[in-house]
């Protein structure tokens, strides 16, 4: 009887990145595997590996931190670039990826695998000619390299799925230039990374290149019009052919700042076709069969939900007091309103008002207010506040309360309400209740996700009354609470 195998030995890098970050806990999983990543800074990252993942410090554009880290290791993963880097980006990915293929080949590593960028064309994009160039210096490095070339990635979180929503919610009529038609072929990163982690098995040899993408070639304004019929959203186009991609990144950055620096390299990207053309990838992993555009929106927004709702406002924001700044705080495309209050009290009596709110004892504040918004929801056709609440003093999953439903009850913890009123968006209620050191702390948080222009319009036009309304309700709970609890 042979011995079993030993584990291969794997290093990444990029952990901290969208795809590296969501690869991680795919690879961690093996029992086949040890994974091993490289961070700049590695304190920072300990924290939130998964148990047995090993995290050392190094950078590659220093060549002297490479050696440890590659020491022992079968295969890396080179999921780096400097896009977002201010300066010269292509001059710090050339050096970069030079240093890392000189160290991988002197600690003998066997296989190098690399994220890369569609496009075939003589004369491409300065982001689209550096990432092809980096695959090259891995090629060239003397270490075998799978170079996989990919279109644009959609998925929660992903910076092209981020740009087309911001676009999409906040633009009912879009001037759009002749680059907006440009055939791509966007992936889901559900089959981005089953491709990453096939790479480890596949046999190759020397090094070899894979084009990657979805099952379908669209562009940049189906993809649009696709998620904005999934948003209920119409969303009219006009074509213009007067808008280079220079004036239409400077563009870009009005209306989607937060991702400026790196989404006006991309636009100048798509002037280009990053579609597949050649089926090298259906030889190599035959079993990944890609999905096509509407499923991977359909996939990233359930994916948004699952993860905004495991969202404990308590970790995610200060716990000091409330979210910074006029309008609340952003997380996606949704606003929030968080604030505390501290009671000397035990959870179970903090969280005692929470249980009993709404219903015939009200919400504690302006119940006029209440009562009016309700009869205003009755006028277009929403359920207003007549339906009650099926318990006086106990919730449970489910349960309809005025116009709010139970989505996620756990005394003495939490309470999630989902409004049921005619809103331009959806919309939460939430409770936290956290033990601080023999009392509590009760945050609440307001969570509005807005459909539109119309949305955003409902959101920051009624934030100033919201935001008195909640205040309110907030320190009307904490003083019941410090009473005891009692409704």
């Amino acid at each position: 009887m042979s011995p079993p195998a030993a584990p291969l030995r794997v290093l990444l890098t990029g952990a901290t990145g969208y795809v590296g970050g969501r690869l991680l806990p795919r690879l961690a999983a093996r029992d086949d595997l040890r994974v091993r990543c490289l961070a700049r800074r590695p304190d920072e990252l300990r924290a939130r590996v998964p148990e047995g993942v090993e995290v050392v410090g190094g950078d590659v554009l220093e060549a002297e931190t490479l050696p440890a880290a590659l020491e022992g290791v079968d295969v890396a993963y080179y999921l780096i670039h400097s896009m977002g880097a201010t300066g010269d980006f292509e001059q710090k990915d050339r050096r970069a990826a030079e240093n890392f293929g000189r160290a991988a080949r002197e600690a003998g590593v066997s296989r190098i695998v690399y994220l890369g960028g569609l496009g075939r064309d003589d004369d491409l994009s300065r982001h689209l000619r550096s990432r092809q160039e980096v695959g090259r210096i891995l090629r060239d490095s003397g270490v075998p390299t799978l170079e996989l070339r990919a279109s644009i990635v959609i998925g929660a979180g992903s910076l092209s799925f981020e740009m087309i929503r911001a676009l999409v919610e906040r633009l009912p009529v879009m001037v759009t230039p002749r680059w907006v038609r440009t055939p791509a072929q966007p992936i889901a990163v559900d089959d981005l990374l089953a491709y990453l982690e096939r790479s480890l098995d596949v046999e190759l040899e020397g090094s070899d290149v894979a084009e990657i993408g979805g099952a379908e070639a669209v562009s940049y304004a189906d993809v649009m019009q696709e998620y904005a019929r999934q948003r209920g959203l119409t969303r009219r186009m006009v074509p213009v052919p007067v808008l280079s991609p220079r004036l239409s990144s400077l563009w870009l950055g009005l209306v989607t700042p937060l991702y400026a620096r790196v989404g006006r390299k991309l636009v100048t990207s798509l002037v280009h076709e990053t579609v597949v053309r050649d089926d090298r990838a259906r030889e190599l992993f035959p079993e990944v069969e890609p999905m096509g555009v509407a499923e991977a929106i359909r996939r990233a927004r359930r994916e948004e939900d699952r993860s905004f709702a495991r969202t404990r406002w308590s970790d995610a924001l200060s716990a000091a007091g409330r979210t910074e700044g006029w309008g609340g705080a952003s997380f996606g495309s949704r606003r929030v309103d968080s604030r505390t209050e501290r009671v000397d009290a035990p959870p179970e009596a903090a969280f005692r008002p929470i249980h009993r709110i709404g219903g015939e004892r009200g919400w504690y504040f302006a119940d006029p207010l209440w009562s009016f918004r309700g009869f205003l929801d009755l006028l277009v056709g929403g359920v207003g506040v007549r339906r009650g609440r099926r318990d006086p003093d106990r919730l449970r999953p489910g349960d309809t309360l005025d116009f709010w439903r139970v989505e996620e009850v756990e005394p003495p913890r939490l309470l999630r309400l989902r409004a049921e009123m005619k809103l331009p968006g959806r919309a939460w209620l939430q409770f936290e209740v956290d033990d601080a050191d023999g009392s509590s702390r009760i945050r609440q948080t307001a969570i509005f996700d807005p459909v539109g222009l119309a949305g955003l319009l409902y959101w920051y036009a009624l934030y100033p009354v919201h935001a008195w309304i909640f205040r309110g309700m907030l320190r009307e709970v904490a003083r019941r609470a410090g009473d005891g609890g009692e409704g």
